[in-house]
Parts: C-alpha cells; sequence; structure tokens
C-alpha cells in the first residue's frame, strides 16, 4: 500500500484547497417577459416555458 514519505504540511493542503470557487448562475432573458431566468426553467414571473404558457402565476 502507498504511503506518503512525509506529512503534507497545512500550507500547502490549504493552497490546493483554495482553487476551489464559487460561480455566479448563468441567467437568461425571459422571451416573453424579458426577465432574468435559470436556463431551461419556467419563468417565475409570467410562467412561460418554450413558447407557450405552462404555469398559470397569481397577479399581485
Amino acid at each position: 500500500m502507498a504511503v506518503p514519505k512525509k506529512k503534507t504540511s497545512p500550507s500547502r493542503r490549504d493552497k490546493r484547497r483554495a482553487n476551489w470557487k464559487l460561480e455566479a448562475p448563468n441567467l437568461v432573458e425571459c422571451p416573453h417577459c424579458h426577465a432574468p431566468v435559470l436556463p431551461h426553467k419556467v419563468c417565475p414571473d409570467c410562467g412561460w416555458y418554450g413558447g407557450r404558457q405552462v404555469v398559470k402565476v397569481e397577479e399581485k
């Protein structure tokens, strides 16, 4: 079984872990109401997806 010869220092370990980054969600414009929407999801503002209304949204 492979065993490391030397202990990995906390500095070296943390430098490796520091390359993980949080990214902002990719937003697209709704073709019906022009609101920002996640891709491949029903628009929460107007309820449209794929050129037709699939969810009835109540007016506020």
